[in-house]
């Protein structure tokens, strides 16, 4: 079975314009400062994580995600 962890990082990967960023990564990575994934790209990453965990994401929910880290738990506190 693959974690919440292992899904969520498959789905920014797929929009991560520069794979390289991946090579030093820690939970904490910012998604736009350290990934470097525009703001346009951050609908479509919460589009497909509401798909993927059949979850809904709130507003207040994406207002919380400050790093990658915040992700997993917003995540974990909808599949729990």
């Amino acid at each position: 079975m693959e974690t919440i962890e292992n899904k969520v990082l498959g789905i920014l990967k797929k929009y991560t314009p520069n794979p390289d960023v991946w090579a030093n990564f820690t939970p904490e990575f910012g998604l736009i400062k350290d990934l470097k994934i525009n703001s346009a790209r951050i609908v479509d990453i919460i589009l497909d994580m509401e798909e993927d965990f059949q979850v809904n994401i709130t507003d207040e929910d994406i207002e919380q995600i400050k790093c990658v880290k915040d992700i997993f738990e917003v995540i974990k506190s909808k599949t729990a």
